[in-house]
């Protein structure tokens, strides 16, 4: 799983929140004040044994990119989700699946071009995007699930 690393507003403290657990109110491993994220979030790494678990925990509506790094149209779309991450922090969950590595999960959505992005409401597909789409198209969809 990926993690990013944010300096306590507070004491200054370098602390590594993993991804996955960002949106659950970090706190300063030496002071103990929470930590805000908004700026630092980054998508969710998931993967074929973290998905349905993810998925199921998740308070939130959860955003999936379905890509394969090889994949122009993909890496292009990679910024935005980056940029949805952090503009969606404690509204969403935004995350992204290697289908690359990891086939079963999208195997079992019917993944058969990338980018495919999946959202999710209450652990259930709401509504799906194929291609690389603006960022005011992806912001309508995630609207709509809130």
């Amino acid at each position: 799983m990926n993690s990013v690393i944010v300096a306590c507003a507070h004491c200054g403290t370098k602390n590594r929140i993993p991804a996955d657990r960002q949106h659950l109110g970090p706190r300063c491993g030496k002071c103990g004040q929470g930590i805000d994220m908004t700026r630092s979030a980054v998508p969710v790494e998931l993967h074929d044994n973290s998905f349905n678990a993810f998925l199921s925990r998740a308070d939130l509506p959860v955003m999936v990119d379905f890509f394969s790094p090889t994949c122009g149209p993909c890496r292009m779309l990679a910024p935005v989700i980056d940029t949805l991450a952090s503009r969606y922090f404690g509204r969403a969950i935004i995350a992204k699946l290697d289908t690359s590595r990891n086939s079963s999960t999208a195997s079992r959505f019917g993944i058969r071009g990338v980018p495919t992005l999946l959202f999710f409401k209450d652990g259930r597909l709401a509504d799906q995007v194929t291609g690389a789409v603006p960022e005011q198209a992806l912001a309508v969809k995630l609207d709509a699930l809130l």
